[in-house]
């Protein structure tokens, strides 16, 4: 039960950490608080079910089609909506403010048209749902996948921003967007291709959460909360910090609802999110003030 559990919280953290670390780079590097983000992950797991179920293509080669749409989607939105409220912005505060009525308002839009389209009732769809065996417990294959692509993607996103000279802009305008420009960086296409990098894995983690759990038009909210709180806890912007933190927390919540009692998973949630603040208000791997 142990090595289950275990591999389950794994699975889990997986892909918080994978819906997460697209919202750190949208509020750590654009300094937008999408809050309509989690619709724009539903969007994605609507989208590999019509590709899966109408044509016949699996989600993993559909990541080809459902990233490119989810980047192309943030670019956008980023373009109509959100360059006017950076160039109005007084400072960071007036901008996060401007930003959570914005996105609020797209919320309810791309769930309207979900609901619209799909209608209000759970979908799913059978893919890969079998056992395999492995450190001799029984682990459905789908979401063994999941938490390949999440550790993939993840691992492909740290080596962009780590390792390559865009990376590195990128990373530049999260710690310094006032000093950047003076090294030649441009501020806002960097916001910009880092708001479609966010929405690009937010289509990822989409397409990854339809392969083993039901879904609706409007359970959008409660990933862009899972992924908020991960996105703290692990330090804004910092795309480790969301992959570690999104492992722990999948990891705490499957222990608890084994070990204690179900319906204390959200408890437990908050009661670690509060502990890191207490501990570390910045989180994990975020900076320390002065």
């Amino acid at each position: 039960m142990l090595v289950t559990a275990l591999l389950s919280g794994l699975v889990l953290g997986g892909t918080y950490a994978l819906v997460a670390m697209g919202l750190t780079l949208q509020y750590g590097i654009a300094r937008i608080m999408n809050l309509a983000y989690g619709e724009m992950i539903i969007s994605a797991a609507f989208l590999a079910y019509v590709i899966y179920t109408g044509y016949g293509i699996n989600p993993v080669l559909g990541l080809l089609i459902t990233i490119p749409a989810g980047f192309a989607f943030g670019y956008v939105i980023y373009g109509v909506m959100m360059k006017p409220l950076v160039a109005r912005a007084r400072d960071k505060a007036s901008l996060e403010i401007d930003s959570i009525l914005a996105t609020f308002g797209l919320l309810f839009v791309i769930q309207g048209v979900l609901l619209v389209t799909f209608g209000a009732n759970f979908t799913s769809y059978n893919y890969l749902n079998v056992a395999v065996e492995l450190f001799g417990t029984n682990v459905a294959a789908n979401r063994l996948l999941a938490l390949v692509l999440a550790l993939t993607v993840g691992g492909a996103l740290y080596l962009l921003l780590t390792r390559t000279l865009w990376g590195t802009a990128l990373r530049a305008v999260a710690v310094s967007p006032a000093s950047a420009p003076l090294v030649g960086i441009d501020v806002n296409k960097a916001a910009r291709y880092a708001f479609a990098i966010g929405g690009g894995l937010a289509a990822a983690g989409g397409v990854v959460i339809s392969m083993y759990q039901t879904f609706t038009a409007t359970s959008g909210v409660v990933f862009t909360m899972k992924a908020l709180i991960v996105v703290i806890m692990g330090g804004v912007g910092n795309v480790v910090g969301a992959l570690s933190a999104g492992l722990i927390l999948g990891v705490v919540e499957t222990f608890v609802a084994t070990y204690v009692d179900p319906g204390l998973t959200l408890a437990a949630t908050y009661g670690i999110f509060l502990a890191v603040l207490l501990w570390r208000p910045s989180g994990l791997f975020g900076r320390r003030a002065g």
